[in-house]
């Protein structure tokens, strides 16, 4: 039995009307985190959320991760991962690992979902394009790149044709260097350069909470300025760090605005941008 009437079905898109209108023929750069595609059935979801937005007129960017893949092949060929302050140590090997992982498997796994879901999906690493331009950020890190420049031709001539481009996060350096890079610094960089409607970070935390153990404390909004405030007082504390300097990040070249929120709750993305309610943390100029 249907939980909607038709009735209810109508009034429901009647509502969404002018959300749809208001992202209509904007752009929106969605980072999908590693952590949060582990579940098969919520990738369904993601991917329908995605589809979705591009069949109503959005123009989506979908950037992706894959760490806790990385870290399976890693571990399957009797190597250790390795971490610093929160980055993979990345040796030659590793970054053939991660370019193996990211620009192949995930990358073309998702632009499969995408197209048996009814998009039109185009894969793409940093590297395709010179996309993403880096040199090395620490010799101690190996092969991470910091990102110096992103070359958006590529994306606006795909999203032009309406094609949801999906872009894993390795990059070129200028001697032909791979790199890897961290995604959420990626995606905050891409959207930047394209000057994004809205970048969305999906993960496997609900937000920024004032008491990590009670979802209650969720904090809706956060404006730049209050930041390091938020820092300070230990509200925004270890890896959450990271995370909320690349929001800022993104506000400061150019997003309108950038949310952290719960890949785990399904159609998030959906509720996010086309209900009052929204989801998660979002990051607001000022």
């Amino acid at each position: 039995m249907n939980k909607y009437s038709n009735a209810e079905r109508a009034e429901i898109l009647v509502q969404a009307l002018p959300y749809i209108q208001n992202y209509t023929g904007k752009t929106v750069v969605i980072k999908y985190g590693g952590n949060a595609m582990t579940n098969p059935e919520l990738k369904q979801q993601v991917m329908e959320d995605i589809v979705l937005l591009r069949l109503v007129g959005v123009e989506v960017v979908l950037i992706h991760g894959g760490g806790p893949e990385i870290n399976d092949l890693m571990k399957a060929l009797g190597k250790k991962p390795e971490f610093i302050n929160g980055l993979r140590v990345t040796d030659k090997e590793t970054v053939d690992i991660v370019q193996m992982v990211l620009a192949g498997k995930i990358n073309k796994s998702l632009v499969s979902l995408l197209e048996v879901k009814g998009g039109r999906a185009i894969g793409l690493s940093g590297i395709d394009d010179r996309l993403i331009e880096a040199e090395c950020k620490n010799e101690a890190l190996g092969f991470v790149g910091e990102v110096t420049k992103i070359n958006t031709k590529i994306i606006t001539d795909l999203l032009k044709r309406e094609y949801i481009p999906v872009i894993s996060t390795v990059g070129s350096g200028n001697n032909g260097e791979i790199y890897n890079i961290n995604g959420d610094i990626a995606a905050a960089c891409i959207a930047g350069a394209l000057k994004s409607e809205r970048l969305i970070i999906l993960t496997d935390i609900a937000g920024v909470l004032t008491d990590p153990s009670d979802i209650s404390t969720l904090i809706p909004e956060i404006k730049v300025s209050e930041a390091e405030k938020l820092k300070s007082d230990g509200i925004i504390s270890g890896g959450m760090i990271p995370k909320v300097d690349c929001c800022i990040r993104a506000i400061n070249e150019g997003v309108n605005k950038v949310i952290i929120m719960d890949g785990r709750i399904p159609h998030s993305i959906l509720m996010e941008l086309f209900t009052d309610e929204g989801a998660g943390t979002m990051f607001l100029k000022g």
